[in-house]
């Protein structure tokens, strides 16, 4: 027996080992997983749970087909908003009454970073990261232009440092707990407090976080957050995104696009903007209904789970792909940029390769689902919830032959596609 094979083989008993020591094992039967697919691209967009075409069936054939506008009281429509924000507050460690689920990530962003910068008038600089996800970038430069602030682009290792120095012209700080490119984990707690001493406030997007790992809002004292609703909460495709607000900031509150849905009587047809109090001040126009029960349901895969169990197995997961990529993919080209230490580690794995493209179209071919990052990264995100160390080892077995065999190279995965 070779070594190669001694290698794989222990490999394969241990991830066996691991699969049936695992608590949340169970709840891959909450989510509708395609034979024969590995899908470790829920960092993207969550696979299908269950629980949401039944519910979505009944939204339209019944709610909407039988009982038409009288759904708005019958069947609760109006209160959805607030009413999912709290089922995702349960996740991301708030309180009821301070998460609104409506509109697009780039909206609350938007809405966000406005209504932060009014609560701290005379404040020039807004900051954010150099590596944040675009839109993050793309909003605070308009932001920045709409209220004649300056935008600052500080790396997230050096934005405690930065608020140490200047954070007192500092209005609001924009940033992610977890980097989407390399799944590098930033201290959240600390960053928080550091923009507290220095009188900013704190905006996290949460994206890459909710769902994934304990996220305790209330407990660090957040100010602001906002995240979507389709990747590790498993929402669907264009899920509503939500925006936290905690309570001690809603009072003055200043949403910037104020319309009917937030309005303190939305009825009354009032040719004046008067906000209701609470987080439902963050509400701006009609909800997208079917959209928000689709989420709804979702959620409820989280049903009994302890998110500290979730974040064990993640970094279990993600410590076994690893494992699996130095073992197996050693001298082919690849090179893991996902820190190893877990406690700066997120849900997902990313590994550079200058051929990242065409190995994952490849790896797509033959069923094992990630994405890519340009310019060189492949991105393999574990969602707890139904992701198998199986399913790990499976990848990274895939992942090798179609390296080994120069499958890869073919002229079908060469052509780029618009998403990748």
């Amino acid at each position: 027996m070779t070594t190669a094979t001694t290698a794989r083989d222990a490999l394969a008993a241990h991830a066996t080992a691991l699969d049936a020591a695992d608590p949340l094992a169970p709840l891959r039967e909450r989510f509708l997983l395609p034979e024969g697919v590995v899908y470790l691209d829920g960092n993207s967009l969550g696979a299908l749970p269950a629980a949401v075409p039944p519910v979505l069936a009944d939204a339209v054939r019944r709610q909407w087909g039988t009982d038409l506008i009288r759904s708005w009281n019958e069947n609760a429509w109006w209160e959805a908003p607030l009413r999912v924000g709290d089922a995702v507050g349960r996740l991301i460690g708030a309180a009821p009454g301070q998460t609104v689920v409506g509109d697009s990530t780039s909206v609350q962003l938007f809405n966000a970073l406005v209504a932060a910068a009014r609560l701290r008038p005379g404040r020039p600089l807004l900051l954010t990261d150099p590596d944040h996800f675009p839109t993050d970038q793309y909003i605070a430069d308009s932001v920045a232009r709409l209220l004649g602030l300056e935008v600052r682009r500080v790396p997230a290792r050096e934005l405690p440092q930065f608020l140490a120095e200047q954070g007192d012209r500092v209005a609001v700080a924009g940033y992610t707990p977890v980097d989407y490119r390399t799944g590098e984990l930033y201290d959240m707690a600390g960053t928080t407090r550091a923009a507290g001493r220095a009188g900013a406030l704190m905006l996290w997007d949460l994206c890459h976080a909710a769902g994934a790992l304990p996220v305790r809002l209330d407990e660090i004292g957040a100010d602001l957050a906002v995240g979507c609703g389709y990747k590790y909460l498993s929402g669907g495709p264009g899920a509503p995104a939500f925006l936290y607000v905690a309570a001690r900031h809603q009072a003055a509150f200043d949403h910037p696009l104020t319309g009917w849905n937030g309005h303190a009587e939305p009825f009354g047809m009032s040719g004046g903007y008067a906000p209701v109090e609470g987080i439902g001040r963050a509400r701006i126009g009609t909800p997208p209904i079917l959209s928000l029960l689709a989420l709804e349901a979702a959620l409820t895969a989280f049903d009994g789970v302890d998110m500290a169990e979730v974040r064990a197995k993640s970094l279990s997961l993600t410590a076994f792909l690893l494992h699996c990529a130095d073992t197996l993919l050693d001298g082919h080209g690849f090179t893991a940029v996902t820190p190893r230490d877990p406690d700066r580690r997120g849900s997902q794995v990313a590994l550079r390769h200058t051929d990242a493209y065409a190995l994952v179209q490849a790896l797509t071919a033959r069923g094992v689902i990630g994405d890519m990052r340009a310019p060189d990264l492949l991105r393999f995100g574990v969602n707890a919830l139904y992701v198998s160390h199986r399913d790990v080892l499976d990848a990274m077995r895939q992942l090798l032959d179609v390296v080994v065999t120069g499958e890869y190279r073919q002229d079908r995965f060469q052509l780029r596609t618009t998403v990748t």
